[in-house]
């Protein structure tokens, strides 16, 4: 009899579970969906103008430092077209579709590119600000950003109706800024933000494309089937290759990318921690992944900084699990030697961005304790003047009042306590049942288990 009424509980679980996660409701047709990724593909006439006018808003965007530029530019842009356009050509077997979406994805990264430079190249603010900075290394939180959006965006694309979603999608992911920032990287000849940005934009490619093939896998879209054996083994060998050559790169990014994750929190951790000293300031930090051994670049201006000290530091690498790490710390700007001005300016400026925002959260943590101390301190007060008026009309005599609530220390039974206190000035003398009757109305008034009443 148990076993019948556990099993009877999993059913109903099962059933209320299918019935709140089922994704057929509100679902469209599968050649209609097709068909509408289909649509998104091709960059030819109005789609191709649209993406280089999004490219050039972008661009400006993170030139002069705007989020909102960015944020319009990203909305408008076509980009997720062909992507999702090769997740879905796995998921069904089409590898016309999928080719289609290579090469199409292939046209707008290079008009993206060559546009960007293009803008980068005539403009005349050329310093790399810090939108612009944030998009030339991934972390481990952009992969699942790019996941997670690609599942909403293709979870979106199968339904009915139209929904807000595909746009939130362009915004999370971030297809192209890291392609104008790759253009940037040209125009500067600074090829590591190149390089940087093209990895950004080929992780989130790569798991939009995932994310697309999952949906429509776990949606049981049917598969293209072939009259001709042999052409199908051939597509199906083509599809596995390409696969592999775009799964295999992109795993091991996402590895380097977690890898890289922890050891830029460990350097960030040492820094801050270890390089923290009076009348000295750190201007940049780089951690640099170029050989087998990683490097750690701080800048610092200020009070010079002894050698011993710095070699103490750079004992206490292992306790942030950086035994095999190099740490290069330069003070100042000796006398005859280069330096790169613009890479110094960037890291002032990533500098001030990374204290920037840590100066609005310890504000925002602020600005929550204070509203939560306004909250209680407004839930311990009465509305004086209408408790006065009321105590007016009942006791005449009244010249004065005030109520409000406070805290106790109880000596007796060593703990604190919450009391009313009410004081009151009468105008002549009243007796001691007058008193008593004001006491029990205004313990009742404020609803007030402890209660004490003072009278002047």
């Amino acid at each position: 009899m148990k076993i019948n009424k556990n099993l009877r509980l999993i059913v109903l679980l099962r059933e209320i579970l299918h019935e709140r996660f089922n994704l057929e409701e509100d679902k469209a047709s599968e050649e209609e969906i097709i068909e509408n990724v289909k649509k998104g593909i091709e960059f030819r006439g109005m789609n191709l103008w649209v993406l280089i006018f999004a490219i050039f808003i972008a661009s400006i965007g993170l030139n002069v430092n705007s989020t909102a530029v960015i944020i319009g530019a990203m909305l408008i842009s076509p980009l997720m077209g062909p992507i999702m356009g090769i997740g879905l050509g796995i998921g069904i077997n089409d590898f016309e579709l999928i080719k289609k979406s290579y090469k199409n994805l292939g046209v707008a990264v290079l008009i993206s590119v060559i546009t960007s430079t293009f803008y980068f190249l005539i403009t005349p603010l050329s310093d790399a600000q810090s939108e612009l900075l944030a998009r030339t290394t991934p972390t481990i939180w952009d992969v699942f950003i790019a996941l997670f959006g690609g599942l909403a965006g293709i979870v979106a694309a199968t339904r009915k109706s139209i929904s807000n979603v595909i746009p939130g999608v362009a915004i999370a992911t971030a297809l192209m800024p890291p392609l104008c920032t790759a253009g940037f990287g040209l125009a500067s000849g600074n090829l590591s933000y190149f390089f940087g940005a093209f990895y950004l934009f080929f992780i989130n490619s790569v798991f939009i494309s995932l994310a697309t093939y999952i949906i429509v896998r776990f949606m049981k879209f049917h598969k293209k089937e072939f009259l001709d054996p042999i052409r199908e083994v051939k597509v199906k060998r083509s599809i596995i290759a390409v696969v592999l050559i775009t799964v295999i790169p992109s795993i091991i990014m996402a590895y380097n990318i977690v890898n890289r994750t922890f050891i830029e929190k460990n350097a960030q951790q040492f820094i801050q921690n270890e390089l923290n000293f009076p009348n000295s300031q750190v201007i940049s930090r780089k951690v640099n992944f170029d050989s087998s051994r990683v490097k750690i670049e701080v800048f610092m201006l200020g009070a010079p900084i002894e050698s011993s000290l710095i070699d103490i530091a750079r004992q206490k690498l292992p306790k942030y699990k950086l035994k095999d790490a190099e740490l290069v710390v330069k003070q100042g700007v000796a006398e005859g030697s280069r330096v790169d001005l613009s890479a110094l300016r960037a890291g002032v400026i990533e500098e001030l961005y990374r204290k920037n925002e840590e100066i609005i959260k310890n504000k925002d943590k602020q600005i929550q304790l204070l509203e939560s101390q306004l909250a209680l301190y407004s839930k311990n007060q009465f509305n004086v003047e209408e408790i006065a008026r009321e105590a007016k009309a009942l006791f005449n005599n009244i010249t004065e009042l005030s109520v409000q609530r406070s805290f106790v220390m109880n000596f007796k039974e060593n703990k604190i306590d919450t009391v009313t206190i009410g004081y009151v000035r009468f105008g002549s003398r009243v007796s001691g049942t007058e008193r008593r009757k004001l006491n029990n109305w205004l313990k009742e008034r404020t609803n007030s288990d402890n209660f004490k009443l003072i009278v002047n």
